[in-house]
């Protein structure tokens, strides 16, 4: 029989909470310790006899002793909301930033003047303020689980420290007549259509590489949003838009839909030639000759290697969609249309990230603009 206050016998118990969630209690050399547990009763069961297992063997590590090290990468590598992608990188800043400094502190002794004093010894060695910012959050989730859903913490010191504030920099774009260059200047090159849809579309490059034919409708000019490739150490895989605002549909200039046909019909010349036969729905609109999916490093080094050999502007590949948003909002788009096509989940998000763009623009407009409805 399951329900409040149920106690298991032995030196432990299990109080359920709720649905799937657990109170685990046991005693270890006379001192007693607790945990919340979320799961199936058989799973909190499993999980306490693990515990007192580690205590027979002189393994237990009791709560308040538990490692900021420990607890982070245990957290890290066995969340199942954390995306592959996501936990690459909280691995990789956890590692690098916060458990050498912080990683020997217990979890339940960390202090607000340790984090303030990690900080500037992360920025003292050349890290970047936006990096030590990543890495603050990176703890600052680790100590609100271990708060929240763990129940070691009564409170998370992380929420006492303001990071390092980020000074805004420019974003690199392409200015209109640099646009014009580069595509004159590769117009011979297999990137040609893959730059030109990046320009004209505004689409990420795990977007891009993730492209579905059956996404792509040349006959209505149009091009839907729905999934991305992402690569990750294990690989690569396709991924869902992260917001709802991720998944859209984009309307292709002529001259795009155009360079398009002349890909698709080069594409299936080139298949036929492998022994691939016709592409289907589902295969990639960009791919590699072989048909595989084009990773979006790769994609990436291919264009630095092209802006290299063709003497480019140096701009890095996600600057041809800052370049699309710039030539966007020259042309006056209103800004909540440029936030959907761009696939942001505000406006607020394409305001701050494109601020000085809109600030080049003269006040004079803005007087004129005025004048003209009142009348004067």
């Amino acid at each position: 029989m399951t329900g409040r206050n149920r106690r298991d016998r032995g030196d432990g118990g299990i109080d359920t909470r709720g649905e799937n969630r657990h109170r685990l209690r046991w005693r270890v050399g006379g001192k007693r310790h607790s945990k919340t547990f979320k799961g199936s009763l058989n799973e909190a069961r499993r999980e306490l006899r693990r515990l007192l297992k580690s205590a027979d063997d002189d393994q237990h590590v009791a709560p308040d002793q538990t490692l900021i090290a420990d607890y982070l990468l245990t957290w890290i590598s066995g969340d199942p909301n954390l995306s592959p992608k996501t936990r690459e990188r909280y691995k990789q800043l956890a590692e690098r930033q916060i458990v050498p400094h912080l990683g020997k502190i217990p979890l339940q002794k960390l202090r607000p003047l340790q984090i303030s004093d990690w900080h500037n010894a992360l920025l003292k060695t050349g890290i970047a303020a936006r990096t030590v910012g990543h890495a603050h959050r990176v703890l600052h989730r680790g100590l609100e689980r271990a708060l929240k859903l763990d129940e070691i913490l009564l409170r998370s010191v992380a929420h006492s420290v303001t990071p390092p504030k980020v000074q805004g920099a420019e974003v690199e774009i392409l200015t209109a007549e640099q646009v014009s260059e580069v595509l004159h200047k590769i117009g011979d090159h297999p990137l040609y259509a893959i730059v030109q849809f990046a320009l004209t579309t505004g689409m990420r490059r795990g977007e891009i590489c993730g492209l579905a034919l059956r996404n792509l409708s040349l006959d209505t000019g149009k091009v839907k949003v729905e999934r991305s490739l992402e690569e990750t150490e294990s690989g690569l895989r396709i991924k869902s838009p992260k917001t709802r605002h991720g998944y859209r549909a984009i309307v292709l200039p002529n001259a795009t839909v155009e360079a398009m046909r002349e890909h698709c019909r080069r594409q299936l010349e080139q298949r036929l030639r492998l022994g691939l036969g016709k592409p289907c729905p589902n295969d990639l609109v960009f791919s590699l000759p072989d048909g595989s999916p084009y990773p979006p490093d790769k994609l990436s080094r291919d264009w630095g290697n092209l802006v290299r050999d063709r003497k480019l502007p140096q701009v890095m590949f996600h600057a041809l969609r800052h370049s699309h948003a710039s030539a966007l909002i020259a042309a006056g788009i209103d800004i909540v249309a440029i936030s959907r096509r761009l696939g942001h989940s505000s406006p607020a998000i394409t305001l701050r990230i494109y601020a000085h763009l809109f600030d080049s623009k003269s006040d004079d407009q803005a007087a004129s603009a005025i004048d003209k409805a009142f009348g004067s």
